[in-house]
C-alpha cells in the first residue's frame, strides 16, 4: 500500500517524476544527516520522506542544525548525473556557535581564523591600534562547549605613545611541514624588527609590526592564509613568504593587490622571472647562483667538456637550463645530460659508457646517495673523475646508513673522495659589523639566545636565518629611503593601500637599489630580483669537507685558497686525450735501401758507359745498343725512385708533398716504360719477324730497320707520358692521412695514441689504378706469351732476345709484390727493396 501510494504522488508530482525517467542513472541514494542536524527534503512530505530511496538528479537538500549550532562545510547538495552528490569530499559538520561578540575589539583589531563564523575551533587574534596596549590575552579559541577559553581583552590608552605611525608586514612562516624554517627565522625576523624600531635614524617616524601564520610549507594552506593577510584589517604594505612553492603562489598573486614580496627562503629559479613575478624580491639566493662558480672552476681548470647528471625536477631542470646557457657563452660543452627519477642506475651507466669525466650532480640528499653507491659499482671514482655537487648536504651524508642501497659506508666514502661542492656563503665569514651594528657572530650568539638553547641542528631554518634577519632590514632600509621621495610628492607610507601603484614602485626602486653589509654578507639584488652572493667552494679531502675558496659573482672574483687535493698529479682531463702521431719511415732502413738503390743505380751508369764505349764492337751492335741504353737508363729512374718514395713529413712540409708525389709517378712511369719498353720492342720484332712462313724469312731476317724499334719504344712512351699527364692535370695525387686503431701507452697515462700514416693518393686513385695495372699487366702478359713463343729463334741481329723471357718474369714478380701506391711496375730487384720500404712505412 506504502509503494502504491508513492506511485500516486510522484504522478501528482510530474516535475519530479520527469527528471527520474530521464535520468540514465536512477538518480541519488539519500545520504545521513550530520550529527546534531538534519535534511531538509524539498517538496517532499515525511511520509514520502520516509519511503523513499532513490532521489532524482538535480534534485537539491539542505542540511540544518539544531539549537546554538550552524552548520560549517557546503550546506547545500544537489544530485548529479552520475549517482553523486556535489562537494562529498567536504564535510559537513553542525558545530556550536561561540559569541560574536568577542570578534569585535574597541581601539583594535579582530583577525579570525580560519575566516567565518566563530564556531568549534576558531581561533581569534588581538592587537591594539597605535596607541593603545592591549590588556588580556592576544587570542582565544572557541571550544566545544560553545565558549571562548579566555576573557575578552580591552585596548588601553597607551601614556608612553611616541606617534609613530605603524607599518604592518605580512608573513608566512612554515613553522612545520616539509622544511620548517619558521623556527629560526621567525625569531631571526622578529629580532631585527625590534632593533629597527630602535633606531631613530631608520623610519623615525614609523613603526614596523610583523603579522604572521604558519604555511607549513604548503600551497594549499598558504592560499587560505593569504586570503586572511589580504581581506582583513590592517593592510599589510609588504608580505614575506619562505618556501618556493609558497613565494610562487604569493609573489603571483602579489601584483593583484600592488604589493611588494620579499622572500627569505626561496631557492627555485623558476621565480627569477620579472614577467611572471614583476613585485618578487628574496635575499636567498636562486639556485642558479651555484653555476657562475662551477663554470669559474671550469675555466680555471681548463676544462670544456662536461656531462650532468640530474633528479627530474624543476628545481634542479630550471639549474641545469641555466648552466647550459652559461657554459655555452663561455664556450664549454656539455656532452652528456642524463636525468632519473627514483632510479639512477641507467644514468650512471650511461654517463660511464660516454666518457664522462668531469660531473655535475643535481639531486637531493637521498638520491645522492643512491647515485654514488651506483658510481662504485661502475667505478666512476678516483683520479680521472670529478664530481660536482651541492654543498647543503649535512657533513656526513655518505656515512648515513640508507635502506635503499646496498653499498657499505667504506664503498660510500671511496666513491665519492675528492668531490667538490658549492654551497651559497649564508653568514659572513668576516667578523664586521653590517648596517645593523653587528657581527654575524655576535648574530648567532642573540639567536641561540632567542631560541632558549636549542639544538642549532634540530632547529629547522637556523642556517637560513641570517637571511630572514637582513630580509627586515632590507625592508626597513628601502622604506627609509622612499620617505623623502613620497613626501615631495605629497604621500606617504602610510597612506599605502592596495590600490596605489606609485608607492609600491618607489618601494620597488628602494629595494632594486640596495646595497648593504649584513649578517649574511653583502647584501644586493640582480635585475631578476634575487640575492647575489658569495659561494664558498669545499672539497671532501680523507673524508671531511676542506674550505678552498670563495666566488664572488656580483664582483666576478675568486678568493683560492691553494689547498685543493687531486688523486693523481692533478686535475684530471675533462675527457680521454687522444695525442695523434704520425708514423715515418725508419731512417736507418731508408739508408739502407737507399745505398743499395746508389749502387744499382751506380751499377746502371757503369753497364750504360761500358755500352757507349764499346758500341763498335760486333757483338754489342748486333744486340741494338741505343735499346740496352734505353734500358739502363729506365732501370736507373725506377731505382732512383726509392729516394722520393722515402720522403715524408719527416723530411718536408705537407704543403711540398704534392711535389714529391708527382715526382715519384713520373719517375716510375717513365723508368718502367723505357726499361720494360726497350725489352718488349726487341722480342716482339724478334717474333714479328721470325714466326712467318718459311718463304718470307730470309726477306724480313735481312730488312729488320734500327728505326723501327726506337718507334715501338716511343710509342709505349709517348702512351705512358699522355696518360701521367691526363692524370696529373684531371686528378693530381695529392696527400692524404690514414688513422688506425688508437693505441694506449705503456705508461699509466689518461691518453690515447692515434697512428696517422702519410700516402699520396687522389679523388679517383681505384679508377687510374685500374686503367695503369689493366694496360701494363696486358702487356706484361703479351711480352710473357711472345717470350715464350720466341725461346727456340737465335739470330745475331738480335743476339740477346733469349735473356728477355726471364727478365718478363722478373717484371711479373714485380707487379705482384709491388703495394698498391706504387703505380706502375718496376723492374723485380726495385720492386723488392721498395716492398720493404712501404712494409715499414705502413
Amino acid at each position: 500500500m506504502a509503494q502504491l501510494f508513492f506511485l500516486i504522488i510522484l504522478y501528482a508530482l510530474p516535475s519530479l517524476v520527469a527528471p527520474i525517467h530521464n535520468s540514465s542513472s536512477g538518480g541519488c541514494a539519500i545520504i545521513r544527516p550530520p550529527r546534531d542536524g538534519g535534511i531538509r527534503y524539498r517538496g517532499l512530505t515525511q511520509e514520502q520522506i520516509r519511503s523513499v530511496q532513490i532521489l532524482p538528479v538535480d534534485y537539491e537538500i539542505e542540511y540544518i542544525c539544531r539549537g546554538n549550532r550552524v552548520i560549517v562545510g557546503p550546506k547545500v547538495r544537489k544530485c548529479l548525473p552520475n549517482g553523486t552528490w556535489t562537494d562529498m569530499t567536504l564535510h559537513s559538520t553542525c558545530l556550536l556557535l561561540c559569541p560574536r561578540v568577542w570578534t569585535s575589539l574597541e581601539n583594535g583589531r579582530v583577525m579570525v581564523k580560519p575566516p567565518g563564523p566563530p564556531v568549534e575551533g576558531t581561533v581569534l587574534h588581538y592587537s591594539c591600534h597605535a596607541g593603545f596596549i592591549l590588556e588580556g590575552r592576544n587570542i582565544s579559541h572557541c571550544t566545544k562547549l560553545g565558549k571562548w577559553d579566555a576573557p575578552k581583552p580591552t585596548c588601553l590608552y597607551d601614556r608612553n605613545y611616541t606617534g609613530k605611525k605603524k607599518l604592518y608586514i605580512g608573513a608566512l612562516f612554515p613553522m612545520s611541514g616539509g622544511w620548517p624554517g619558521g623556527q629560526a627565522c621567525m625569531p631571526s625576523a622578529q629580532m631585527a624588527l625590534d632593533l629597527v624600531n630602535n633606531r631613530s635614524d631608520i623610519l623615525p617616524d614609523y613603526e614596523l609590526e610583523l603579522i604572521h601564520y604558519d604555511s607549513m610549507c604548503d600551497p594549499g594552506e598558504a592560499t587560505k592564509l593569504l586570503y586572511d593577510l589580504l581581506y582583513t584589517e590592517p593592510i599589510k604594505i609588504v608580505l614575506m613568504p619562505g618556501c618556493s612553492g609558497v613565494s610562487t603562489l604569493v609573489a603571483e598573486a602579489a601584483r593583484m593587490w600592488n604589493l611588494i614580496v620579499l622572500s627569505y627562503g626561496s631557492s627555485s629559479p623558476a621565480l627569477s622571472n620579472r614577467q611572471r613575478f614583476p613585485t618578487f624580491f628574496r635575499t636567498h639566493p636562486s639556485a642558479t647562483l651555484h653555476n657562475p662558480t662551477r663554470v669559474q672552476l671550469f675555466q680555471k681548470w681548463k676544462w670544456t667538456r662536461i656531462a650532468t647528471i640530474q633528479q627530474t625536477t624543476e628545481v634542479f631542470t630550471s639549474t641545469l637550463d641555466d648552466l647550459e646557457q652559461r657554459t655555452k657563452e663561455a664556450g664549454i660543452e656539455i656532452s652528456v645530460r642524463q636525468s632519473f627519477l627514483t632510479d639512477p642506475a641507467v644514468a650512471v651507466k650511461n654517463l660511464k659508457r660516454q666518457d664522462a669525466r668531469i660531473i655535475v650532480g643535481l639531486f637531493y640528499e637521498t638520491e645522492a646517495r643512491k647515485v654514488f653507491c651506483e658510481v662504485f659499482k661502475e667505478k666512476l671514482y678516483g683520479k680521472k673523475y670529478v664530481w660536482f655537487l651541492i654543498g647543503w648536504y649535512a657533513d656526513n651524508w655518505f656515512k648515513i646508513k640508507d635502506p635503499a642501497i646496498n653499498c657499505t659506508v667504506e664503498n660510500m666514502t671511496e666513491a665519492v673522495e675528492g668531490h667538490v661542492t658549492t654551497e651559497i656563503v649564508m653568514l659572513n665569514p668576516e667578523t664586521v659589523r653590517g648596517v645593523s651594528n653587528m657581527t654575524s657572530q655576535e648574530f648567532i650568539a642573540a639567536l641561540m639566545s632567542r631560541l632558549g638553547g636549542k639544538n642549532p641542528e634540530e632547529t629547522g631554518g637556523f642556517q637560513e636565518a641570517p637571511l630572514a634577519y637582513d630580509a627586515v632590514w632590507a625592508l626597513a632600509l628601502a622604506l627609509n629611503k622612499t620617505v623623502a621621495p613620497l613626501k615631495a610628492k605629497g604621500r606617504r607610507l602610510e597612506d599605502f593601500n592596495y590600490n596605489n601603484h606609485d608607492i609600491t614602485s618607489e618601494i620597488y626602486r628602494a629595494l632594486n637599489t640596495s646595497s648593504f653589509e649584513g649578517v649574511s654578507g653583502q647584501v644586493v639584488f640582480d635585475a631578476q630580483g634575487s640575492r647575489m652572493a658569495m659561494t664558498l667552494i669545499e672539497q671532501l679531502q680523507g673524508g671531511s669537507y676542506k674550505k678552498i675558496g670563495y666566488y664572488d659573482s656580483s664582483q666576478k672574483n675568486l678568493s683560492w685558497f691553494g689547498n685543493d687535493v687531486w688523486i693523481g698529479a692533478g686535475p684530471p682531463a675533462d675527457r680521454t686525450v687522444v695525442i695523434e702521431e704520425y708514423r715515418f719511415l725508419s731512417q736507418k732502413l731508408f739508408a739502407a735501401v737507399s745505398v743499395f738503390a746508389g749502387l744499382g743505380i751506380l751499377f746502371g751508369i757503369v753497364c750504360l758507359t761500358f755500352n757507349i764505349y764499346n758500341g763498335n764492337v760486333r757483338y754489342i751492335q748486333n744486340s741494338q745498343p741505343y735499346l740496352n741504353n734505353m734500358t739502363a737508363v729506365g732501370c736507373m729512374m725506377a731505382l732512383a725512385a726509392v729516394f722520393p718514395l722515402g720522403i715524408d713529413g719527416h723530411h718536408v712540409h705537407r704543403s711540398q708533398f704534392p711535389v714529391v708525389c708527382q715526382f715519384r709517378l713520373w719517375l716510375l712511369g717513365l723508368g718502367f716504360s723505357l726499361a720494360y719498353g726497350s725489352m718488349f720492342t726487341k722480342i716482339w720484332w724478334v717474333h714479328t719477324l721470325f714466326t712467318k712462313k718459311d718463304e718470307k724469312k730470309e726477306k724480313k731476317k735481312q730488312h729488320l730497320e734500327p728505326w723501327k724499334l726506337y718507334a715501338t719504344v716511343g710509342v709505349l712512351l709517348a702512351i705512358d707520358f699522355l696518360s701521367l699527364m691526363i692524370w696529373q692535370i684531371v686528378d693530381p695525387l695529392h696527400i692524404t692521412v690514414e688513422k688506425f686503431t688508437k693505441e694506449a701507452p705503456k705508461e699509466d697515462l689518461d691518453v690515447l695514441i692515434q697512428p696517422l700514416l702519410e700516402h699520396c693518393s687522389s679523388e679517383k686513385m681505384n679508377t687510374w689504378l685500374g686503367v695503369v695495372y689493366g694496360y701494363k699487366g696486358l702487356l706484361l702478359l703479351l711480352g710473357i706469351f711472345l717470350a715464350y713463343e720466341t725461346k727456340s729463334v737465335s739470330t745475331e741481329k738480335i743476339n740477346d732476345h733469349r735473356a728477355v723471357g726471364w727478365r718478363y718474369t722478373l717484371h711479373n714478380m714485380a707487379v705482384h709484390s709491388t703495394p698498391k701506391y706504387l703505380q706502375y711496375t718496376i723492374p723485380a730487384c726495385a720492386a723488392f727493396l721498395l716492398r720493404a720500404v712501404c712494409a715499414v712505412r705502413r
